[in-house]
């Protein structure tokens, strides 16, 4: 991936162990106590239920393994430590062979807020809870077999589909709206902006329509896609995707409902 970091990620000894120091393990603590009352009633059951699973501490930022061990018993899969940045091709090798990549740095207090690039907050909290869940699991690893061998071009597609489910995706429940995707669990804005902003777009998830649909990664999503239910992503990993997304070529990109990032929005 071309854009840069501030920050650098930990290294681990030769068991993996991570030496936090009390100021990391304070912004853990802190983050995760906020997003964890931000989260009440608004969290899909599955996410809770993978949340009380891994256990995770409130004190201090977990080790990798502790979540891995929960992780492989639940469906297998297990955190890989990666540096801040890695590139699609590792992204989706990764993936396809279960391993979810972590990097091993936490925000720090003035980017609370909003933090562009995915630290460990983000990956344990946002989205290890849900790989607990066989059908959340079983479809993020399609999705990297599915990437590992698609061309440059129809990554920029993928990426749509990863964004729209995995990182924002909603669903509509019989109890209503709740989140599954990690990008909002993790942050405090865009759980609220998401479940409650009147200007928002809710919509059912069309694959082809997702593929369709334009993103910027530094700002609230103007559109969000929703499922019924967690299942429905079992459904999504039977269909012919690389079809769907030569159907989605054809029709073209829809107008994006944001402005150029070079463009300022008047306040």
């Amino acid at each position: 991936m071309s854009k840069s970091t501030s920050y650098v990620s930990k290294q681990g000894d030769e068991n993996g162990f991570i030496d936090w120091t009390e100021q990391e393990n304070a912004s853990w603590e802190k983050l995760y106590k906020r997003q964890l009352e931000c989260i009440k009633g608004k969290a899909c059951d599955e996410f809770i239920l993978g949340l009380e699973k891994l256990n995770l501490p409130q004190d201090r930022i977990p080790q990798l393994e502790e979540v891995s061990c929960v992780l492989r018993e639940a469906t297998g899969w297990q955190c890989q430590q990666v540096p801040a940045l890695i590139g699609f091709g590792e992204f989706f090798r990764l993936l396809s062979e279960k391993k979810f990549p972590v990097a091993t740095f936490i925000r720090r207090e003035e980017d609370f807020d909003y933090l562009q690039e995915p630290d460990i907050f983000h990956e344990i909290f946002g989205h290890c809870p849900l790989l607990t869940n066989p059908a959340f699991a079983n479809f993020t690893q399609m999705y990297g077999k599915l990437g590992l061998n698609a061309s440059k071009q129809d990554r920029v597609f993928l990426a749509r589909l990863y964004w729209f489910t995995i990182e924002f995706g909603l669903l509509n429940t019989e109890d209503g709206l709740r989140i599954y995707g990690g990008g909002i669990l993790s942050s405090p804005g865009e759980t609220q902006y998401a479940m409650h902003d009147e200007n928002v777009i809710r919509k059912p998830l069309d694959v082809v329509d997702v593929f369709r649909t334009p993103y910027r990664i530094d700002i609230m999503q103007p559109v969000y896609f929703m499922l019924e239910q967690i299942q429905q992503l079992d459904d999504i990993a039977e269909l012919d995707l690389l079809a769907l997304l030569e159907e989605a070529k054809a029709m073209g990109m829809h107008e994006p409902l944001f402005p150029p990032k070079d463009v300022k929005i008047a306040s």
